[in-house]
């Protein structure tokens, strides 16, 4: 039996990534998506027409200045969504990208990033709901979203993934199983079903999962977003979520639970109470440097670390030289990016390439590095 998305969205699913994504699992052609590079313009052009009406004033080139510089240097980010109609494409979202594009190919044709464009193509024909549940995904994947909503949203489509993927090869998926309103829960009951029919071949990879959201994580990113979302109680993922907790700190959170179930919980409970979840990290870290400090006494730690590095922050604002030390980046993570920007230099240095939005992604990145960076080296 296959569900269909013959509902309005309500008001909860619409403010929701996670639910949305859980909806669009309903519908056995949105489950079909897949990437692919499609044409900007010209005879081969695969997006035939834009949806909606004739662009208005938002759609002007000069309105749409800053996108085409953006896309003339690293490239288009986020993909279109197209829908096929037999040998026809019809653009779903992304009118704004496909205009600065075909701008773009006309007055910069040298311009590879013109080209061609990123796309998630979904076999249609959808129904309106199908259009606007897809819609709506793209849009809240565009926002900026707490760590545990990401994560129940990675493990709604990983689990949708590996539905499609059983589907095409025969094996029945019960409807029971994805109607499992907890993905911590349904996801690894899905697996199970994988194994008890023989389908050991099958699979959602990370890397097609990541594909069909059409996000900008890599798959090392979205496993451990996926385990501290499944690590950490519902109800405190959420709050998390609510004061903006950094997936580091959650991952840091999670190590001292490990040995100290209670003095991660107390130092938890400790920010909260005192308004300030911003010393999270710096507490952990420090209960974990010295197991014998008490959960106040940590967060005490934190927040003189924390008053330090401000105080010389609003020194250098004013020019004033400061010997109070500032606080350093954490040497794991400042280990693990030389490491891992050694070994892209040693793939770039091969003759391989960037590719996708993670290298587009990675290029801004840098840039802001260099500039966060290269202050405090002066």
């Amino acid at each position: 039996m296959t569900a269909t998305l013959d509902q309005p969205p309500t008001e909860e699913a619409t403010g929701s990534l996670a639910a949305a994504l859980e909806r669009m699992a309903s519908s056995e052609r949105l489950r079909k998506r897949h990437f692919t590079m499609v044409a900007v313009e010209g005879p081969s052009a695969s997006v035939s027409r834009v949806q909606g009406p004739a662009p208005g004033d938002s759609t002007t080139p000069a309105d749409l200045e800053g996108l085409i510089s953006s896309i003339a240097v690293v490239g288009l980010l986020q993909p279109l969504l197209v829908e096929q109609i037999d040998s026809r494409h019809i653009l779903v979202a992304g009118e704004r990208r496909l205009r600065a594009l075909r701008w773009g190919h006309v007055n910069q044709p040298d311009n590879p990033h013109f080209q061609q464009a990123p796309a998630v193509v979904c076999p249609g024909p959808l129904t309106e709901d199908e259009r606007r549940c897809w819609q709506l995904v793209e849009n809240l994947a565009r926002e900026d979203l707490g760590f545990g909503e990401l994560g129940a949203a990675l493990l709604f489509e990983r689990a949708a993934v590996l539905a499609s993927a059983l589907q095409a090869r025969g094996v029945e998926v019960p409807a029971e199983l994805m109607d499992i309103e907890d993905p911590v829960t349904r996801w690894p009951l899905l697996d199970k079903h994988r194994v008890a029919c023989g389908a050991h071949t099958g699979g959602a990879p990370w890397d097609e999962v990541l594909k069909r959201i059409g996000g900008q994580l890599n798959a090392e990113k979205a496993k451990q977003i996926v385990r501290a979302f499944k690590s950490l109680p519902a109800e405190v993922s959420s709050d998390m979520d609510a004061e903006g907790v950094a997936l580091a700190t959650r991952l840091d959170y999670l190590k001292l639970e490990k040995g100290r179930k209670n003095a991660a919980a107390d130092i938890w409970a400790a920010v909260r109470d005192r308004g300030t979840p911003k010393l999270l990290g710096g507490a952990v870290r420090a209960a974990m440097s010295d197991p014998s400090l008490r959960p106040d006494d940590a967060i005490e730690v934190a927040q003189k670390l924390h008053d330090s590095a401000n105080a010389s922050r609003s020194a250098a604002l004013r020019g004033e030289t400061d010997d109070t030390p500032v606080e350093d980046a954490d040497p794991e993570i400042v280990g693990a990016a030389v490491t891992a920007v050694t070994r892209l230099l040693a793939e770039l240095r091969a003759g391989k390439k960037l590719g996708g939005y993670a290298g587009g992604t990675l290029l801004l990145h840098t840039r802001e590095l260099l500039t966060l960076a290269g202050g405090q080296q002066s």
